[in-house]
């Protein structure tokens, strides 16, 4: 069952509502009693239904946890969808100059400070939740799997573990890099990476920033799944069919 609401994140959009979407697995109706893992998607709007996505398909995260029975909480955010690159800035962790997209005014420290200190003690007051750090993951795609990766290293008090699809490490490399090298990393931090065949052409030396990114992890004792999607594409449609490998990385042995 998903449940739906509008909130607020005043100190970005201010009274500007957006949807928060929770879903639930349907066994918690039978068993009140028990717990369950929480998972934290960006770009809410695009997670579960099709008609609420930017380009009308979602990843179809409902119907895959109810066809599994999938033992999780997945708590999701829509985006902001200012014009004036809003999803860009609030899903950058840095602020940089001269990017493809010209430049970017990082948001990405303020946007998890209120994931982690608001929203996410909303989730655990109103919700089943396991609430501690082994419990706890994150994902997205694209600029979500850019954040995600920031969160589970510069929050990794808070993430255990993170699924990061099609990461846009493109946006400023150098500096991801040296948060790699810099984080304070527990040695039981998983963490899913993938990037489409298809579109490590798209942004230049994206298979170079991959390449370093995933070394630089792999140096750090991160316990890294990692994979170059055959014939993959930076698509929702092909962020669905990934489901089944970063889920089963993050809830191995759970």
């Amino acid at each position: 069952m998903i449940t739906k609401w509008k909130l607020t994140y005043p100190a970005y959009t201010g009274d500007e509502p957006r949807t928060a979407y929770v879903y639930v697995p349907n066994a918690a109706r039978k068993h009140p009693e028990r717990r369950y893992p929480v998972l934290y998607m960006f770009d809410g709007h695009n997670v579960f239904f099709d008609a609420d996505a930017t380009y009308g398909k979602s990843w179809g995260m409902k119907k895959y946890m109810d066809r599994t029975h999938t033992p999780m909480i997945i708590a999701a955010i829509e985006c902001n969808h200012s014009p004036s690159g809003g999803r860009l800035s609030e899903y950058s962790p840095f602020t940089v100059k001269g990017t493809e997209v010209g430049d970017i005014k990082g948001r990405g420290e303020e946007t998890m400070e209120w994931l982690v200190n608001t929203f996410k003690p909303e989730i655990d007051k109103r919700f089943p939740t396991i609430p501690d750090r082994e419990h706890t993951f994150i994902a997205g795609s694209s600029m979500g799997g850019l954040m995600s990766l920031y969160a589970v290293l510069q929050y990794n008090a808070v993430f255990g573990r993170a699924a990061c699809l099609s990461p846009s490490l493109w946006v400023e490399g150098a500096q991801m890099d040296a948060l790699i090298r810099t984080a304070e990393i527990a040695p039981d931090t998983v963490v899913y990476m993938d990037y489409g065949a298809n579109e490590l052409s798209n942004h230049k030396a994206m298979a170079e920033h991959f390449t370093r990114s995933v070394g630089l992890l792999l140096q750090r004792h991160v316990q890294l799944s990692c994979r170059i999607v055959p014939h993959g594409d930076h698509c929702e449609a092909c962020w669905e069919k990934q489901i089944p490998f970063f889920m089963h990385t993050l809830l191995y042995e759970v």
